[in-house]
């Protein structure tokens, strides 16, 4: 019913039931064609507008709103239907901007609320609970508030609420047919059928395809990927002309992995003006996706730019088998097939991947077996580990499998975060200045409710909190029942527990004890650090000041405490670096490398800082320590170094790791570095070191190819020839 709000409200305009008996038609799903060719011939622009609109006459809609908003007299229904036209045609900014407007003129008109908030909520911007508060204060009977209230609620997994606004919005609004798509989610999402609401849909409109898309909307964000791809198909055999149902199966589609389906139902809807930019993007995408480089083995599927392929494919390829082999132990199981592993050089190109799934798409999305994620070129250098996403999104592919997509947000998402510190200490998640302060103002919400921080945000930051919250209960949960009761959680939900159940069955408490002991346990960890950070605040901005003034002695004598009131604060401007750059003024080397490697340790990846580090740690004889510190960088950003590769490789050769020094040469080859015959030559040379002398032989003569008269080379390939 969201094209007729606001209808019913204003009797006072002329004609104004003749716009509402045209859009009653079409929510009946019966041909109202002649009934708004009918509106175009009024003397009323508003009217011609409503008019062109249901013609799908776009551009006269918009011009004959545009003249009906200039009238004096005009009532704010105008703005919030021409609101609605361009909210529908893929423009939430105007969109916006015509609501706020609306509200200015009347402010005490219900569906200007209900308008802005139907924006905020397609958005995941603002909060819309807070304009559906107003509209419905303004307005207790406004059908279309209760029913945006519930999708919202459902979106956020609080079942119970989304119910109760459904029903709120049925008895008011007997054919509110969005919210019989709600509870036929509901009933879909509790693993039961949806029958008896899809037939009083029927009985409103049998050729009702929007409340299919909404249902598999809420199936999407449930992590119901197979489920919903079914359900936007019914859509659009439903209503074969709902374009967007076309576009959303297309992407759907594209998220499965499939081949053939996406590109023809994305063309589809563009080619019947269904333009949006998901659908536009994703046809871009599609013919990008065509000239990468697809890289396969029985077990792994990678699809990289071919710019870079030859580089990454053997470090993702290698860091996927293990991740394999480590999952299908710990988790007891195998995946279906291979993982597809999608990796975007172009962010841009990841965020279309990511599009319209809200708190997934910062570094990487797990779609079922199908992987979309930046590649390290994709960020800027020290802003991204490639290896911690990886082993986020695999544990995703687990869980998501080993509970037939029946996992809350909220545990999936933490035990991904909590794989991550599994895999390196230096990986697991840090408390950022939001979490600190969330922690403070008592912020972390109950574990039973925590779903409801992933979607439409109550505050700034929210979801960055949420994943942290998240995480920290997966670790909490380790650290004092054993990794052993994560897994059990997994075969709860897996049986069909909610959370409720599943901490009473596996760890014998209620939610609200086992809020009150992790809390507990928050508060002991991070509560000094969240008291503190004001103080810690001040302090690092004169450090701060004192190292832009040189006085260095000032900045060693005071860096310590400030690292002490947050030591988990790696990012612009930390302590550690500020210290370590006035060890290095005043030459103390080793207070210079301990600076640094407390960096590191703290998670600190900016690589410039890493290898600075690692040549301190050479410098001083160790390096084993330097080689650790390189292969760290490695997952941060190895693209475009090529010393990077060509010095750990020499490290790499002088520790006899003649396997590395290979990989490490290769990737310098890749690089296309100035000094090619070099490059060969040093791989030819770590090739023969490690025992393949048919690769050595081949890359000498590539060496020689490029450098007839290269000596090293020359020697080398003598070598070779003597010794068959």
């Amino acid at each position: 019913m969201k094209l007729l709000l606001g209808f019913a409200l204003v009797s006072s305009l002329a004609h104004a039931a003749s716009p509402s008996d045209c859009w009653t038609l079409v929510h009946h799903g019966q041909n109202a064609r002649a009934c708004f060719t009918q509106l175009t011939q009024s003397s009323s622009a508003y009217e011609r507008a409503e008019g062109a609109w249901g013609l799908e006459d776009w551009q006269a809609a918009n011009e004959n709103f545009r003249d009906a908003a200039k009238v004096a007299s005009s009532h704010a229904l105008v703005k919030v239907r021409w609101a609605l036209l361009l909210h529908e045609r893929f423009n939430n900014a105007e969109a916006a901007d015509l609501f706020r407007e609306a509200i200015e003129q009347d402010p005490n008109f219900a569906p200007a609320y209900l308008g802005l908030a139907t924006v905020q909520a397609e958005d995941y911007s603002g909060n819309p609970n807070e304009a559906i508060a107003k509209a419905l204060a303004l307005n207790p009977k406004l059908a279309g508030a209760h029913e945006l209230a519930a999708k919202i609620a459902l979106d956020n997994d609080n079942r119970e609420l989304a119910e109760k606004e459904a029903d709120a919005a049925l008895a008011i609004e007997g054919e509110a047919t969005s919210a019989m798509a709600t509870r036929a989610a509901l009933e879909l999402i509790a693993d039961r059928p949806p029958d008896v609401w899809l037939a009083k849909i029927a009985a409103v409109n049998p050729h009702d395809g929007a409340a299919y898309m909404q249902m598999a909307h809420h199936l999407e964000l449930h992590y119901r990927f197979n489920d919903a791809a079914t359900y936007y198909r019914k859509a659009v055999e439903k209503q074969p002309e709902l374009w967007a149902a076309h576009s959303a199966l297309g992407i759907e589609e594209m998220r499965l992995g499939r081949a053939e389906e996406p590109q023809k139902e994305l063309e589809l809807a563009y080619n019947n003006g269904y333009r949006d930019p998901a659908t536009v993007n994703s046809l871009r995408l599609l013919d990008s996706l065509a000239k990468f480089k697809t890289v396969k083995d029985a077990s792994t599927v990678l699809i990289l730019d071919p710019k870079e392929s030859d580089l990454l494919a053997p470090y993702v390829q290698e860091e996927l088998h293990t991740i394999l082999a480590t999952y299908s132990k710990k988790y007891a199981m195998e995946l279906h097939g291979p993982v597809q592993v999608e990796m975007y050089p172009n962010h841009e190109d990841f965020a279309v991947r990511t599009m319209g799934m809200p708190g997934l798409g910062a570094l990487g999305v797990t779609f079922g077996q199908v992987i979309a994620m930046d590649s390290p070129s994709g960020r800027k250098p020290g802003e991204f580990n490639w290896g911690a996403t990886l082993w986020h999104e695999m544990s995703h592919a687990y869980i998501i499998t080993a509970t037939n997509q029946r996992v809350p947000r909220w545990f999936t998402e933490g035990l991904a975060v909590h794989e991550e510190g599994q895999r390196s200490p230096e990986w697991r998640d840090r408390v950022t200045s939001d979490i600190l302060l969330a922690i403070r103002d008592k912020k972390l919400m109950p574990v039973d409710k925590l779903d409801r921080g992933f979607v439409h945000q109550e505050y700034p930051g929210q979801v960055l909190v949420s994943y942290f919250q998240a995480g920290a209960i997966c670790d909490y949960i380790s650290n004092t029942a054993g990794e052993a009761k994560l897994l059990e959680i997994v075969h709860a939900y897996a049986d069909g527990q909610d959370t409720k159940q599943a901490l009473q069955s596996v760890l014998h408490l209620s939610p609200e004890a086992f809020d009150t002991q992790f809390l507990a346990s928050i508060d002991k960890q991070y509560g000094k650090e969240a008291q503190g950070f004001d103080v810690w605040r001040a302090k690092l901005k004169a450090l701060v000041a004192a190292s832009e003034a040189k006085q260095y002695d000032d900045v060693i004598a005071n860096a310590p405490a400030v690292i002490a009131l947050y030591p988990e604060y790696a990012g612009d401007a930390n302590a550690y670096e500020l210290l370590a750059d006035a060890q290095h003024v005043k030459g103390n080397a080793t207070e210079e490398a301990k600076a640094l490697s407390a960096y590191m340790h703290a998670g600190g990846q900016q690589p410039e800082l890493l290898k600075r580090l690692a040549a301190l740690q050479e410098k001083a004889g160790d390096a084993s320590a330097a080689i650790a510190t390189l292969t760290r960088v490695l997952y941060i950003y190895p693209v475009r170094d090529t010393e990077l590769h060509k010095h750990l490789g020499t490290l790499l050769m002088a520790a006899k790791q003649y396997d590395g020094a290979v990989r490490e040469y290769a990737a310098a080859v890749t690089t296309r570095p100035l000094d090619m015959a070099g490059a060969q030559y040093d791989l030819a040379s770590a090739y023969m070191a490690a025992g393949q002398r048919d690769k050595a032989q081949e890359t000498v003569l590539l060496a020689l190819e490029a450098a007839p008269d290269f000596r090293p080379a020359q020697k080398l390939l003598l070598e070779l020839q003597q010794t068959k």
